[in-house]
């Protein structure tokens, strides 16, 4: 108990009980596997990426301090963190269960509520945002837009429903449009999205 606990022998208190708790499960209700190869393909695309994107967030005149700790935290302006985004969203769109492919030809989007809104416009900025980066030479400037991206994409999937709602096909479609938006980001810094984490 590393000390922090009185011997239980002692009587003393505090009194303390282990108790288990149950597995996290993947959406079909197994518990989620990893292959070896998946495991090992994932690790590497988690580390390079976090390494790249680390050196790219910040101006390119600007002196930052190598911190492994820092690069793969889940929290914050890291490429963990928006690789786990990356992923999350990518299963939310696989548990709709519908043909992504037919909302697109079919369906339209609807930006009714003002998280809706804010992703959307945030989304559209996407080609003027690339062109500052290139006209100034700052890949932080990518950066910048892809975590002020998932920050939004999280904003809404907080406060906007989307399976089961009524506006499911709409939201599906803002999610790939997403998705969409953060796979080019992601290949112009030069980082492999990972789709399961």
């Amino acid at each position: 108990m590393a000390g922090w606990l009185p011997d239980p022998n002692e009587k003393k208190f505090p009194k303390t009980s282990h108790v288990g708790l149950g597995l996290v499960l993947g959406a079909d209700g197994k518990l989620v596997d990893w292959t070896d190869e998946e495991l090992d393909k994932t690790s590497k695309e988690l580390g390079y990426g976090a390494v790249k994107y680390a050196d790219l967030k910040n101006n390119r005149l600007t002196n930052y301090t190598f911190s492994f700790d820092q690069m793969l935290s889940i929290k914050g302006n890291t490429a963990v963190y928006l690789q786990y985004a990356h992923a999350r969203i990518c299963s939310i769109i696989g548990k709709s269960n519908m043909d992504v492919e037919d909302l697109k030809m079919n369906a339209s989007i609807s930006l009714g509520h003002p998280d809706e809104r804010a992703l959307g416009l945030h989304l559209i900025r996407f080609a003027e945002v690339v062109e500052e980066a290139c006209t100034e030479l700052l890949p932080s400037v990518l950066c910048d837009y892809l975590y002020n991206l998932s920050e939004m994409f999280m904003k809404f999937y907080t406060s906007c429903q989307v399976l089961g709602s009524d506006e499911e096909p709409s939201r599906v479609l803002l999610c790939e449009a997403t998705v969409i938006v953060m796979q080019q980001t992601f290949q112009l810094l030069g980082i492999t999205p990972v789709y399961k984490l």
